[in-house]
């Protein structure tokens, strides 16, 4: 499995060819991401976020959207905004080397803790995260503007 950076550190993008590629793999999490994907990720990477992709074979095969975030509680956060394997893949180690490469990148960063938010109907999901070593440390409480 290599790791492909979509993104610099300062958040422009270095991959245009790469997030291409993954956009099928990052519907299977968000299906209502819009039409225009490389200009909705290219605002979001603007922000803040970073893109990893976990690739085999010159496919995708998994992605991270991440981000780095102070604040009081945790200190350095680093934030995964999405994860996702790419569905005929799961299963098979794909979610666990990136996990495991994106806790080298949040080490290397400095980071003192990996977080991550996961719909309650994703068991999933939440199974993996569980072996994966993370925990429920609270709830997460929103209010919706729009």
């Amino acid at each position: 499995m290599n790791f492909v950076e979509v993104t610099d550190s300062s958040g422009r993008l270095v991959e245009m060819e790469w997030l291409r590629r993954a956009e099928p793999v990052h519907r299977q999490l968000r299906d209502r991401l819009p039409d225009d994907y490389v200009a909705r990720l290219t605002a979001i990477f603007a922000a803040g976020a970073r893109m990893t992709l976990a690739v085999e074979w010159r496919e995708v095969r998994g992605l991270a959207l991440w981000r780095i975030i102070e604040n009081t509680y945790e200190g350095r956060r680093f934030y995964i905004d999405d994860l996702v394997s790419d569905a005929p893949r799961r299963s098979q180690g794909v979610g666990s080397a990136l996990v495991a490469a994106l806790e080298a990148t949040a080490t290397a960063l400095d980071c003192d803790v990996v977080a991550l938010d996961s719909g309650t109907q994703r068991s999933r999901a939440h199974a993996f995260y569980f072996r994966a070593g993370f925990s429920i440390p609270s709830f997460s409480f929103r209010k919706a503007l729009k």
